[in-house]
């Protein structure tokens, strides 16, 4: 195994479990720094983003329909039909339940863009890294005679700098709208 550890029946190396423990801080972190509200929205949200939610739902108002349409003892009618009452709550609910999935959904964008940026400069930092050593690795070709068998116009354009700028107005102008 060498470097290497067993962990839940997966091999990782030291790097890849201190990654996965960064990582894992950097949620646990932006999930302690919720605000009471995205606390709330994230909670209601994963109570009615189920089926037992859907489930009781369906209930209330069957049970709210048959009160008011089918004569059961003991029980007055309080929203005949058309239903009017329960159409204002249906449509509350629905109001509230969409603001809170709302609340929710952008928070996980506000997280999910960190981790954009987060994976844009590691992706930039590897790419300067990998030019670097591109160039030391050529460097070392030349001074020991040996031919890298790349054409020459390639390995150049290997070497050059990636000019970010440059590389997004293409992409810019090349992806459909």
């Amino acid at each position: 195994m060498g470097n290497r550890t067993r962990h839940h029946g997966a091999s990782t190396s030291p790097p890849t479990e201190r990654n996965v423990r960064v990582i894992a801080e950097l949620e646990r972190r932006a999930l302690h720094n919720r605000t009471a509200a995205d606390r709330l929205s994230d909670a209601i949200t994963r109570i009615t983003g189920t089926g037992a939610f859907a489930a009781v739902n369906l209930a209330v108002f069957a049970v709210w329909i048959l009160a008011n349409t089918v004569r059961l003892r003991g029980v007055e009618p309080f929203d005949p039909y058309p239903f009017n009452f329960l159409t204002l709550v249906v449509s509350l609910e629905a109001i509230f339940l969409s603001v809170f999935v709302l609340m929710s959904q952008a928070r996980m964008t506000r997280a999910a863009d960190k981790r954009a940026e987060l994976d844009l400069q590691v992706d930039l930092l590897a790419e300067q890294e990998l030019t670097a050593m591109l160039r030391m690795l050529h460097a070392m070709c030349t001074k020991l005679q040996v031919d890298p068998q790349i054409p020459e116009g390639r390995l150049q354009q290997l070497q050059r700098d990636t000019d970010v700028n440059k590389l997004a107005s293409t992409l810019d102008s090349n992806l459909p709208e």
